[in-house]
Protein backbone atom coordinates (compact mmCIF):
# COMPACT_ATOMS: atom_id res chain seq x y z
CA UNK A 1 0.00 0.00 0.00
CA UNK A 2 0.87 3.56 -0.84
CA UNK A 3 0.46 6.83 0.89
CA UNK A 4 0.55 10.04 -0.25
CA UNK A 5 -0.83 12.97 0.93
CA UNK A 6 -3.76 11.42 2.56
CA UNK A 7 -4.50 9.38 -0.35
CA UNK A 8 -3.90 5.30 0.05
CA UNK A 9 -3.52 3.32 -3.43
CA UNK A 10 -3.46 -0.31 -2.97
CA UNK A 11 -2.42 -2.46 -5.92
CA UNK A 12 -4.60 -5.09 -6.73
CA UNK A 13 -5.80 -8.07 -9.19
CA UNK A 14 -9.21 -8.75 -8.12
CA UNK A 15 -11.86 -6.73 -5.41
CA UNK A 16 -14.38 -8.84 -4.11
CA UNK A 17 -17.24 -7.47 -2.44
CA UNK A 18 -20.19 -8.07 0.25
CA UNK A 19 -23.34 -6.97 -0.74
CA UNK A 20 -25.52 -5.68 2.14
CA UNK A 21 -24.32 -2.14 3.29
CA UNK A 22 -21.54 -2.37 0.75
CA UNK A 23 -23.37 -2.34 -2.68
CA UNK A 24 -27.00 -2.11 -1.98
CA UNK A 25 -28.73 -0.66 0.86
CA UNK A 26 -31.07 -3.60 2.19
CA UNK A 27 -30.97 -3.17 5.97
CA UNK A 28 -34.31 -1.61 6.57
CA UNK A 29 -35.71 -4.47 4.76
CA UNK A 30 -33.62 -6.99 5.84
CA UNK A 31 -34.74 -5.28 9.76
CA UNK A 32 -38.79 -5.86 8.66
CA UNK A 33 -38.00 -9.03 7.28
CA UNK A 34 -36.66 -10.65 10.19
CA UNK A 35 -38.61 -8.95 12.52
CA UNK A 36 -41.73 -10.04 11.27
CA UNK A 37 -40.03 -13.73 11.21
CA UNK A 38 -39.05 -13.53 14.96
CA UNK A 39 -42.20 -12.17 16.35
CA UNK A 40 -43.97 -15.27 14.34
CA UNK A 41 -41.33 -17.76 15.96
CA UNK A 42 -41.05 -16.37 19.71
CA UNK A 43 -37.69 -14.68 19.19
CA UNK A 44 -36.49 -11.70 20.39
CA UNK A 45 -36.62 -9.65 17.31
CA UNK A 46 -34.34 -7.33 18.54
CA UNK A 47 -31.88 -9.80 19.15
CA UNK A 48 -32.35 -11.43 15.63
CA UNK A 49 -31.68 -8.20 14.10
CA UNK A 50 -28.81 -7.17 16.39
CA UNK A 51 -26.77 -10.70 15.42
CA UNK A 52 -28.14 -10.63 11.73
CA UNK A 53 -24.91 -8.29 9.80
CA UNK A 54 -22.40 -10.48 8.30
CA UNK A 55 -24.30 -13.95 9.34
CA UNK A 56 -25.62 -16.36 7.00
CA UNK A 57 -29.31 -17.28 7.75
CA UNK A 58 -28.89 -20.59 8.89
CA UNK A 59 -26.05 -19.52 11.28
CA UNK A 60 -28.46 -17.00 12.60
CA UNK A 61 -31.12 -19.03 13.17
CA UNK A 62 -29.01 -21.58 15.17
CA UNK A 63 -27.53 -18.58 17.32
CA UNK A 64 -31.09 -16.65 18.41
CA UNK A 65 -33.57 -19.32 17.73
CA UNK A 66 -32.00 -22.93 18.68
CA UNK A 67 -36.05 -23.85 19.79
CA UNK A 68 -35.51 -24.05 16.14
CA UNK A 69 -34.38 -26.70 13.66
CA UNK A 70 -31.79 -24.20 11.86
CA UNK A 71 -32.66 -25.40 7.80
CA UNK A 72 -36.45 -25.18 8.31
CA UNK A 73 -35.79 -21.50 10.22
CA UNK A 74 -33.23 -20.67 7.23
CA UNK A 75 -35.99 -21.91 4.07
CA UNK A 76 -38.27 -19.30 5.92
CA UNK A 77 -36.05 -16.29 6.01
CA UNK A 78 -35.46 -17.23 2.73
CA UNK A 79 -38.30 -17.43 0.85
CA UNK A 80 -39.11 -13.99 2.58
CA UNK A 81 -35.91 -12.50 1.44
CA UNK A 82 -36.61 -13.78 -2.12
CA UNK A 83 -39.78 -12.13 -2.69
CA UNK A 84 -39.11 -8.80 -0.75
CA UNK A 85 -37.28 -6.26 -2.49
CA UNK A 86 -39.29 -3.24 -1.71
CA UNK A 87 -37.04 -0.79 -0.80
CA UNK A 88 -33.50 -2.17 -1.99
CA UNK A 89 -31.49 0.65 -3.72
CA UNK A 90 -27.92 0.98 -4.91
CA UNK A 91 -25.34 2.93 -2.32
CA UNK A 92 -23.74 6.17 -3.85
CA UNK A 93 -20.98 5.14 -5.76
CA UNK A 94 -21.58 1.35 -6.26
CA UNK A 95 -22.79 1.65 -9.97
CA UNK A 96 -19.98 3.87 -11.12
CA UNK A 97 -17.35 1.59 -8.90
CA UNK A 98 -18.20 -1.39 -10.38
CA UNK A 99 -18.11 -0.02 -14.21
CA UNK A 100 -14.74 1.77 -13.30
CA UNK A 101 -13.23 -2.20 -12.56
CA UNK A 102 -11.74 -3.96 -15.34
CA UNK A 103 -13.76 -6.52 -16.62
CA UNK A 104 -13.66 -9.77 -14.84
CA UNK A 105 -11.97 -8.47 -12.28
CA UNK A 106 -14.80 -8.44 -9.02
CA UNK A 107 -17.33 -10.22 -7.90
CA UNK A 108 -19.66 -10.80 -4.67
CA UNK A 109 -19.05 -12.16 -1.35
CA UNK A 110 -22.05 -12.50 0.38
CA UNK A 111 -24.12 -14.10 3.21
CA UNK A 112 -27.29 -14.17 1.81
CA UNK A 113 -28.59 -17.32 -0.54
CA UNK A 114 -27.88 -16.69 -4.22
CA UNK A 115 -31.46 -15.94 -4.85
CA UNK A 116 -32.12 -13.79 -2.55
CA UNK A 117 -28.35 -11.63 -3.72
CA UNK A 118 -29.60 -11.29 -7.36
CA UNK A 119 -32.65 -10.52 -6.66
CA UNK A 120 -31.27 -7.09 -4.81
CA UNK A 121 -28.37 -6.28 -7.25
CA UNK A 122 -31.19 -6.63 -10.14
CA UNK A 123 -33.71 -4.33 -7.43
CA UNK A 124 -30.82 -1.91 -7.04
CA UNK A 125 -29.75 -1.35 -10.91
CA UNK A 126 -26.39 -3.19 -10.85
CA UNK A 127 -24.83 -5.61 -12.57
CA UNK A 128 -24.68 -9.37 -11.52
CA UNK A 129 -21.57 -11.16 -11.79
CA UNK A 130 -21.42 -14.25 -13.45
CA UNK A 131 -20.14 -16.35 -10.56
CA UNK A 132 -20.10 -15.30 -7.24
CA UNK A 133 -20.41 -16.54 -3.37
CA UNK A 134 -23.01 -17.25 -1.95
CA UNK A 135 -24.39 -19.08 1.62
CA UNK A 136 -24.94 -22.25 -0.18
CA UNK A 137 -21.35 -22.24 -1.44
CA UNK A 138 -19.77 -22.99 2.03
CA UNK A 139 -19.77 -24.97 4.67
CA UNK A 140 -18.78 -22.16 7.06
CA UNK A 141 -20.23 -18.55 7.10
CA UNK A 142 -17.77 -15.61 7.99
CA UNK A 143 -15.59 -14.99 9.88
CA UNK A 144 -14.76 -18.45 8.33
CA UNK A 145 -12.62 -17.40 5.26
CA UNK A 146 -13.69 -19.96 3.30
CA UNK A 147 -16.00 -17.59 1.44
CA UNK A 148 -12.93 -15.21 0.48
CA UNK A 149 -11.00 -17.89 -0.35
CA UNK A 150 -13.87 -19.40 -3.08
CA UNK A 151 -14.30 -16.05 -4.22
CA UNK A 152 -10.51 -15.38 -4.96
CA UNK A 153 -10.64 -19.49 -6.91
CA UNK A 154 -13.40 -17.88 -9.03
CA UNK A 155 -11.41 -15.11 -10.43
CA UNK A 156 -8.40 -16.60 -10.79
CA UNK A 157 -6.60 -14.43 -8.21
CA UNK A 158 -3.89 -14.97 -5.41
CA UNK A 159 -5.58 -14.21 -2.20
CA UNK A 160 -2.44 -11.61 -1.13
CA UNK A 161 -3.79 -9.81 -4.25
CA UNK A 162 -7.08 -9.50 -3.73
CA UNK A 163 -8.88 -6.31 -1.94
CA UNK A 164 -12.23 -6.51 -0.01
CA UNK A 165 -14.50 -4.63 1.23
CA UNK A 166 -16.72 -4.82 4.00
CA UNK A 167 -18.68 -3.38 6.38
CA UNK A 168 -19.42 -5.97 8.72
CA UNK A 169 -16.43 -6.89 11.60
CA UNK A 170 -17.44 -10.82 10.93
CA UNK A 171 -16.20 -10.03 7.24
CA UNK A 172 -13.42 -8.36 7.83
CA UNK A 173 -12.35 -10.83 10.37
CA UNK A 174 -12.85 -13.39 7.22
CA UNK A 175 -10.97 -11.46 4.95
CA UNK A 176 -8.01 -11.24 7.13
CA UNK A 177 -7.98 -14.67 7.58
CA UNK A 178 -8.04 -15.50 4.00
CA UNK A 179 -4.69 -13.30 3.63
CA UNK A 180 -6.53 -10.43 1.76
CA UNK A 181 -6.15 -6.65 2.53
CA UNK A 182 -9.72 -5.22 3.63
CA UNK A 183 -11.45 -1.80 3.41
CA UNK A 184 -14.35 -1.46 5.79
CA UNK A 185 -17.43 0.76 5.05
CA UNK A 186 -20.00 2.62 7.14
CA UNK A 187 -19.38 4.36 10.42
CA UNK A 188 -20.48 0.98 12.62
CA UNK A 189 -17.84 -1.07 11.73
CA UNK A 190 -14.08 -1.48 13.37
CA UNK A 191 -11.52 1.47 12.67
CA UNK A 192 -8.97 1.53 10.81
CA UNK A 193 -5.58 -0.56 11.25
CA UNK A 194 -7.53 -2.53 13.32
CA UNK A 195 -9.45 -5.12 10.74
CA UNK A 196 -8.11 -3.63 7.74
CA UNK A 197 -6.72 -0.78 5.53
CA UNK A 198 -8.90 1.93 6.33
CA UNK A 199 -12.41 3.32 6.52
CA UNK A 200 -14.71 4.75 4.16
CA UNK A 201 -18.00 5.86 4.48
CA UNK A 202 -18.96 5.21 1.23
CA UNK A 203 -18.20 4.00 -2.21
CA UNK A 204 -17.91 7.46 -3.38
CA UNK A 205 -14.27 7.55 -1.55
CA UNK A 206 -12.85 5.03 -4.00
CA UNK A 207 -11.20 5.33 -7.46
CA UNK A 208 -10.12 2.80 -9.96
CA UNK A 209 -6.58 3.70 -11.23
CA UNK A 210 -4.72 1.41 -14.20
CA UNK A 211 -0.92 0.46 -12.68
CA UNK A 212 1.94 2.07 -13.58
CA UNK A 213 3.76 1.20 -16.87
CA UNK A 214 4.84 -2.55 -16.58
CA UNK A 215 2.70 -3.64 -13.60
CA UNK A 216 -0.24 -6.22 -12.97
CA UNK A 217 -3.43 -5.36 -12.19
CA UNK A 218 -4.44 -1.55 -11.21
CA UNK A 219 -4.61 0.50 -7.91
CA UNK A 220 -7.74 1.08 -5.63
CA UNK A 221 -7.70 4.75 -4.35
CA UNK A 222 -9.31 5.79 -1.41
CA UNK A 223 -8.74 8.90 0.43
CA UNK A 224 -8.25 9.21 3.83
Amino acid sequence: MDETAGVARLRCSAVLFDLDGVLVDSHPTIERILREWAIANAVDPDVAVAESQGRRDVDLVALVAPHLNAEEGARQLIARESADFDGIRALPGAAELLAALPPGSWTVVTSGARAVARGRLAAAGLPVPETFVAAEDVADGKPDPECYLRGARLLGADPADCLVVEDAEAGLLAARAAGMRAIAVGKGVVGPRVLGEGRIDDLRQLAVEAAETGGSGFVVKTAR
